[in-house]
């Protein structure tokens, strides 16, 4: 009898070695994979950037003249020196800073009118009549032609450029949000009709949350949107910003500062997208789960 128990408690101890084992190795194969995806996409990135680079250094330098006229664009060293030079300039950071102020600015209140100027077209019929007949005419224009206009109806070029700006975001958010409130399954809220539910919480519970995936897509659209918008209108009227700073190399003939401009415009507008995307995570945990 004791022999037979003996016997089975060691069984049981030699299986359950065994499954911690397996599940260590698991562990380790699943931290492996998670590296190798990780990581995969880094390497094949960084070497498409580095091919790319090695492209331009090679026709800047040799002139080439193929469909495209590469004689007078600078090459990577000249570039880097320029930027590294900008660096060293207080100016530089002026007009870094002056863009980023009018896009936080432009971007947030685009974002408060048009979620809810597309949460209230999406749910109620009269602000859908009311409403969406502007936003489909005037969505299409591009923004840079808004620029006499505001000119004309803004009082100082600041206001014209954050106007510009202000478009570039508020139609792909608002267009987001639209279509976000009218993919909310009816199902949903006809079961919080059921419970008691009134249409503010309706609003706040139910179409909202469901709505965070298209309108945090829409942010992430309008935040690229309004950094080309505003670099137009800083190009055209600005005095001060990384638009200005762009076309004022351009002006000058500093072609590798034309470029270290663009180079700046793409980093920040990057990252702002992240930022949007790093707000976007946490908010659709839900989703996940």
């Amino acid at each position: 009898m004791n022999d037979a128990v003996m016997s089975m408690r060691a069984n049981n101890q030699r299986r359950s070695s065994g499954s911690i084992g397996l599940g260590r190795r698991k562990s380790s194969l699943h931290v492996a994979y998670t590296r190798i995806g990780f990581m995969l996409p880094a390497a094949i990135g960084g070497g498409a950037i580095v091919l790319g680079i090695l492209f331009w250094n090679y026709m800047a330098q040799n002139g080439i003249r193929f469909i495209l006229n590469f004689n007078n664009v600078p090459t990577p060293q000249a570039v880097g020196a320029a930027f590294w030079g900008a660096l060293q300039t207080r100016d530089f950071y002026t007009d870094i800073g002056v863009s980023l102020l009018r896009i936080a600015g432009s971007f947030l209140m685009a974002a408060f009118f048009g979620i809810l100027i597309g949460v209230s077209i999406g749910r109620f019929k009269f602000a859908r009549w009311a409403f969406l007949p502007y936003i489909e005419i005037m969505r299409p224009i591009p923004a840079i032609t808004w620029i006499p206009m505001a000119i004309l109806i803004w009082q100082t070029t600041e206001e014209s450029i954050l106007f510009i700006t202000f478009l570039g975001a508020f139609f792909p958010i608002v267009l987001n949000t639209i279509q976000g409130v009218e993919a909310t399954p009816k199902a949903l809220i006809n079961a919080a009709k059921t419970l008691g539910a009134n249409e503010w919480d309706i609003l706040r519970h139910v179409i909202l949350p469901a709505s965070l995936p298209s309108i945090t897509s829409g942010a992430a659209i309008g935040m690229g949107v309004s950094w080309f918008s505003l670099v137009a209108g800083e190009m055209i009227g600005g005095r001060a910003g990384i638009g200005y700073y762009t076309w004022n190399a351009y002006q000058l003939i500093q072609y590798s500062n034309i470029i270290v401009g663009m180079i700046t415009i793409g980093i920040l507008s990057t990252i702002s997208t992240w930022i949007i995307y790093g707000i976007r995570y946490p908010l659709l945990k839900w989703q996940r789960s």
